[in-house]
């Protein structure tokens, strides 16, 4: 097969899941934008594209990176409504929070707050773009129309059951009454008029004024315990990423109540495992038990930081993580008895000709979220409060005004010679996997950032459009590997190449001399444009 290689620029560059969104960035970098602006620009249009994986209705994390300067990270993560209680869920005779519907809507959505946060870093940084160019793309395209992918298509399948009787959803998702297919077209006129508003009246009308206003009432006729106060009382916020220093690296990461933190601890414990090449059994396994001691640190300790007994950044110790690897045997699979946490979302990044970057996620966790599209707006609001618990005493217990645990976490790294990378993907437990799997094979082996990309990959625990936790790995390894992998005790599912199930990564490098590389993932409808 013949190798595709990053595509490069010295001007910048975008990389999404959905080419259309990679396209809005690359127009705004065209016309003078920086990097910030641009994703504000593909993370309005994807929320009209890939209407299956994320939303206006959802949560977004920013890290942000500019030369000579710290990174930066904007938490855009809603905490849950103050009528979310768990005697308001008890008394309705529920045991747990459900999954979909109205009672599933019950945390502030985040991301359009964040989009703010991050303008004003961008008009920081000489950025001058209205929101009314920002959203040009995504406003043509909920007007005029855009082709369904067959990946919104197979999701709308998949779940059309599930979610036929959720407000909303069909009049939404459903081309009168069916499934639609891959090439239908699909419009979304109260969607476009609420890009309009927002463009009109600016973004705090999403938490302030009449948008807000409309959102809380739709929400609190239909069941849902969010009001206008939650609404009226969220701001998205800057908080220090995570980091940690391996092999002469500084990588970032987002602090909790995301994954980051497992992200981070899987890189610092494979990194010492001392593994001398990438794809064979040894490269396999130590990933796949690094990912199982850093998914216990993840399921046992991290929730939403103001909850925490000690602080994420206990567990980067060089001792802990020593620990960690001194738990992990190379000729055996350890136990796999945790929880999987599903998750759908889009990772895209962007970087510009000054040097200012950008790792950025949205999501509306499972696909459609809720399933809830409310009435006057279009917005399809996200079901992250389901990671909540009514467990008293549970680690994620469901408390008004808590964080609920996420699995989005954007990644970036440092290298000594000058390199700087944004990085991630989406997926549930699949993230912090994905990311080790494409730093690794760029950062330690030296393999070309789409080959990276590209290679066969695999995921422990459940995984999007999956119920069950093996590990999923797909075809295209030696066969050995799957022998070795099965003598040494892993329970393993081989899949077929480029299954979605993997995710969908990509990332950019920006190298000292201004070579931009961006690459995306093909197991997604995204690409990696470049000026």
């Amino acid at each position: 097969m013949t190798p595709i290689h990053a595509a490069q620029s010295l001007k910048g560059c975008v990389t999404a899941p959905h080419h259309l969104a990679a396209q809005s960035g690359l127009r705004v970098l065209q016309e003078g934008g920086n990097a910030i602006e641009a994703m504000v620009a593909a993370a309005a249009s994807i929320a009209v594209v890939y209407p299956h994986m994320n939303s206006l209705g959802g949560d977004a994390f920013w890290l942000i990176s500019q030369p000579g300067k710290e990174p930066i990270a904007i938490d855009a993560c809603g905490g849950a409504a103050m009528n979310a209680t768990r005697d308001f869920y008890a008394n309705q005779g529920h045991q747990r929070i459900p999954d979909r519907g109205p009672l599933a809507a019950l945390t502030v959505a985040g991301t359009i707050a964040g989009w703010e946060l991050a303008l004003k870093i961008a008009r920081n940084a000489g950025g001058s773009m209205p929101l009314s160019r920002l959203f040009e793309d995504a406003i043509s395209y909920a007007g005029d129309g855009v082709t369904i992918t067959g990946s919104q298509a197979s999701a709308v399948g998949a779940k059309a059951d599930e979610l036929s009787s959720v407000p909303g959803f069909s009049n939404a998702f459903l081309k009168d009454g069916r499934v639609p297919a891959s090439g239908d077209i699909q419009r979304f006129p109260r969607l476009r008029a609420t890009f309009e508003r927002l463009a009109y009246a600016g973004l705090q009308d999403f938490y302030h004024g009449d948008l807000a206003r409309c959102m809380s009432s739709d929400l609190e006729g239909l069941g849902s315990p969010l009001r206008i106060e939650d609404f009226e009382a969220y701001q998205a916020r800057i908080v220090p990423p995570l980091q940690l220093e391996t092999g002469g690296t500084r990588l970032f990461n987002f602090p909790p109540p995301t994954q980051g933190l497992a992200s981070l601890l899987i890189l610092g414990v494979f990194n010492r495992l001392n593994i001398s090449e990438a794809d064979g059994y040894d490269y396999v396994h130590g990933l796949v038990e690094a990912t199982k001691q850093a998914f216990y640190i993840r399921n046992n300790y991290v929730t939403d930081p103001s909850y925490m007994p000690s602080p994420a950044t206990d567990f980067l110790s060089p001792e802990r993580i020593a620990e960690m690897v001194g738990r992990i045997d190379m000729q055996r699979a350890s136990d796999w008895h945790l929880r999987a946490a599903n998750g759908d979302t889009v990772w895209m990044g962007a970087c510009d000709s000054s040097g200012l970057m950008v790792s950025f996620i949205q999501s509306i966790y499972w696909e459609f979220g809720s399933g809830v599209v409310l009435r006057e707006s279009g917005v399809t609001w996200q079901n992250r409060g389901t990671s909540f618990t009514l467990e008293d005493g549970s680690l994620q217990q469901l408390e008004p005004g808590r964080k609920p645990f996420h699995t989005l976490n954007p990644a970036m790294a440092e290298f000594s010679d000058g390199r700087r990378v944004v990085y991630g993907t989406m997926g549930g437990d699949g993230q912090p996997q994905t990311q080790a799997t494409l730093f690794t094979r760029y950062a330690n082996y030296r393999q070309d950032l789409q080959q990276a990309i590209s290679s066969p990959r695999w995921v422990l625990g459940r995984r999007w459009g999956d119920d069950n936790t093996k590990l999923k790995i797909e075809q295209g390894f030696d066969p050995s590997v799957y022998d070795a992998l099965l003598k040494a005790g892993h329970d393993i599912d081989v899949v077929s190449p480029m299954s979605e199930l993997m995710g969908h990564a990509g990332g950019i490098v920006l190298h000292p001399g201004g070579l931009i590389e961006g690459a995306s993932d093909p197991r997604s409808d995204g690409r990696a444009a470049c000026l």
